[in-house]
């Protein structure tokens, strides 16, 4: 049984087909992007799905995309009073602001992916961090990781994050712009980790000179499938051999994610 069929007979068969069964969960949150033509349904949609999951305390319906230097979007509440969670994921917790952070669930298998591949003592650069997703585990690894947020609200939280998961010692926190890292920082790093948000790809040009020769770089790009090859290729005339690629999901029509496994020549 779905969300939708649990809905049969409450909501006209003529607006409920505009319901979709999917939604993102962050911690005890819910998130729905409902139609228009669903207002006025809006309250017997959370209950229902208050219903369903009993882990969920919380309603959100996202009314805009993300935007913004901060990369948020915004909601309005359905049921439940608040935006702050703890979200948890392969034994990391992750307490956040949705209101005010950015945080994709549907990464998940990708950030475990990514940081099975982190080993002791790497120093590892991570811009675009959030509250840490992809910082935590690294260091949890004994790693040591420089992580980089122009978010303010996303770095209070990343500074509770590693203080909660017992990794502070192997982590620098840089409340700053991430293409104005070459300034601060001589070092040079073994692992690159670049959850690139959309329209700044030229990040990679930013960082790639502070890896070390043989280090690898983990960069997601948002492109159609038919770049791809083209990409591929820039990226190795750029001293950058791609070891591994592959799509994370679709973003909108003919639009995906695509993470490239980069080693620096």
């Amino acid at each position: 049984m779905s969300l939708k069929n649990d809905l049969k007979g409450i909501i006209p068969d003529d607006v409920l087909h505009h319901l979709s069964n999917h939604f993102e969960v962050i911690g005890d949150i819910a998130i729905l992007s409902l139609r228009p033509e669903l207002n006025d349904y809006q309250e017997q949609i959370a209950d229902a799905l208050l219903s369903r999951r009993k882990n969920i305390c919380t309603v959100l319906n996202k009314v805009s995309k993300i935007e913004g230097d901060h990369r948020t979007a915004r909601y309005e509440i359905l049921a439940g009073t608040k935006t702050l969670t703890c979200h948890h994921e392969f034994g990391f917790r992750y307490r956040l602001d949705i209101g005010k952070v950015f945080f994709n669930t549907r990464l998940v298998y990708e950030r475990k992916r990514v940081n099975d591949q982190v080993r002791p003592d790497e120093l590892v650069l991570v811009p675009f961090c959030g509250v840490g997703p992809y910082v935590i585990p690294a260091a949890a690894c004994h790693a040591k990781v420089v992580a980089i947020e122009k978010n303010p609200d996303a770095c209070h939280w990343l500074s509770e994050n590693v203080w909660r998961n017992q990794v502070a010692k192997n982590i620098c926190i840089i409340n700053g712009n991430a293409f104005d890292i070459r300034p601060v920082t001589s070092e040079k790093f073994d692992r690159a980790i670049i959850p690139t948000p959309y329209g700044m790809d030229p990040i990679l040009d930013v960082t790639a000179p502070l890896v070390k020769k043989n280090g690898m770089i983990h960069f997601y790009t948002f492109k159609n499938r038919h770049q791809v090859p083209l990409l591929v290729e820039e990226y190795e005339t750029k001293g950058l051999g791609v070891l591994f690629f592959r799509s994370c999901g679709n973003v909108a029509p003919g639009v995906s994610r695509w993470v490239f496994d980069l080693r620096k020549m």
